[in-house]
């Protein structure tokens, strides 16, 4: 009899899980409430994403003298424009995962899952109620913007994350606050579409966990840009009238705008999922903790995504889906990589981009271990000159004993892409000498790759 896997969630971790597992025969139940494909393709990753690129396209436009190009009136924003091209990358996005879940006869339920006990999963559809019975079950029910007790997003002029994808007007001067990876991407988005920004930092630096390097670069365009920085200070309050709205801050000052967008974080989804009744265990912060095959405390439960507290990004949550599928159907007792967190690679779609992976120069320092620090600066790229666009650096960190690619951080255009090289380096344990000999092409911005491992 194929193993019965039951997935509560159709995110990135719930559908890879459910593709893979179906491929190694198990029998997939797969429960959405919404739309399949998650918060990553309705509210976060993708449209936001999106509409990065179309403020882009308007600042590649406020540049095209740099290429030579007669300098015309940059275009304007449609917003209706906008929103359809929005519908439409998630429209095809959620008929591909359909469509392959179909093709894998993966059984798709769209109502709200929850636990009845250890084996049992209800699921509330329109049309009633069903129960099913499970040999494994995957919770990835993701999570859901953070909204602090002193403040009430009214959807229009003081906005959550998944308010403003687009938000009902373009905002004539958007205070942001939260300086973390979703905060700065929306100081970026909206200042590329010509909106003025304000951004609360609580501490003294925007992304406080990154590379102060790193920061110091984004935080320097912010500035060129005409981005108002309040570093220091924490929201308190939110004034909301007619006129517009004030943020209230701790150390007394105030920022006023036209709107305010909260990007303090994010909750998980994990009331009303019959925890309890399973007996699955959970955190303070509502995270159901995991161990290294993604199992809760009850063996046939996993929790994956941003409901198992591990780095909420869509990759690492279609990673741990795999995982899991892998586990269900028994393949970890073969040779079996497990999913290490400290090596996954994450990007900042802001202008320039961000990338890092693997071992940050700070934590190095921290620990007090030695390690070998390389830089080369984008601005000796040819490739990176062409481009009109010579910001930026690429950063390697190794072991000076072995050279041995320990982490590294890109800031410049296609930082995300271009750090899947370093990425693969950190994962397989390359040294700095694999990417100094590999034949690059010339001229391009990876080149640089190459010349920071010297």
């Amino acid at each position: 009899m194929a193993v019965r896997f039951v997935i509560v969630g159709g995110g990135p971790a719930g559908n890879s899980a459910a593709t893979h597992a179906a491929r190694l025969g198990a029998e997939v139940t797969l429960i959405e409430r919404d739309v399949i494909g998650g918060a990553a393709h309705l509210w976060d990753c993708i449209p936001s994403k999106a509409m990065i690129a179309t403020g882009g396209a308007m600042s590649f436009a406020r540049r095209s003298e740099l290429f030579g190009l007669q300098d015309e009136t940059p275009p304007a924003l449609d917003t209706a424009a906008l929103k359809a091209r929005l519908a439409d990358i998630e429209g095809h996005l959620h008929d591909s995962v359909v469509q392959l879940l179909e093709s894998q006869s993966v059984r798709m339920i769209n109502g709200v899952g929850r636990l009845k006990g250890p084996h049992e999963v209800v699921v509330e559809t329109q049309d009633g109620i069903e129960e099913l019975e499970a040999d494994a079950v995957l919770l990835s029910t993701g999570s859901r913007p953070r909204i602090p007790d002193w403040c009430e997003p009214d959807g229009q002029r003081v906005l959550t994350t998944r308010q403003a994808y687009p938000p009902p007007e373009i905002p004539e001067h958007l205070v942001v606050i939260g300086s973390g990876v979703t905060g700065v991407e929306f100081v970026h988005m909206f200042s590329s579409f010509g909106s003025k920004v304000t951004l609360i930092v609580s501490r003294q630096q925007v992304l406080p966990t990154k590379d102060p390097e790193v920061a110091a670069a984004l935080e320097d365009d912010f500035l060129r840009r005409g981005v108002v920085l309040f570093k220091g200070a924490r929201a308190v309050g939110i004034q909301n009238d007619d006129d517009g709205i004030v943020v209230d801050c701790d150390d007394g000052r105030c920022a006023s705008g036209s709107h305010a967008l909260l990007a303090i974080g994010a909750v998980p989804n994990s009331e009303g999922l019959g925890l309890e009744a399973a007996g699955v265990e959970v955190s303070e912060s509502g995270h159901v903790p995991i161990n290294h095959h993604c199992q809760s405390n009850v063996g046939h439960i996993y929790a994956a995504g941003d409901l198992s507290g591990k780095l909420p990004l869509s990759s690492v949550g279609a990673m741990q889906g795999r995982k899991i599928a892998e586990h269900v159907m028994g393949l970890h007792t073969r040779d079996h990589r497990h999913l290490d967190y400290d090596k996954a690679a994450s990007a900042i779609f802001t202008e320039p981009e961000i990338a890092d992976v693997g071992l940050a120069e700070a934590d190095a320092f921290a620990m007090g271990r030695k390690i070998r620090v390389t830089k080369v600066p984008f601005a000796a790229s040819a490739k990176a000159l062409i481009n009109s666009d010579p910001r930026g650096f690429v950063k390697i960190l190794s072991d000076p004993a072995t050279g041995v690619v320990l982490g590294g951080s890109i800031v410049g255009r296609h930082a995300a892409e271009l750090i899947s090289v370093i990425a693969l380096a950190v994962t397989a344990g390359l040294k700095v000498g694999d990417i100094v000999d590999s034949l690059l092409v010339h001229p391009t911005l990876s080149e640089a790759l190459a010349d920071a491992a010297e």
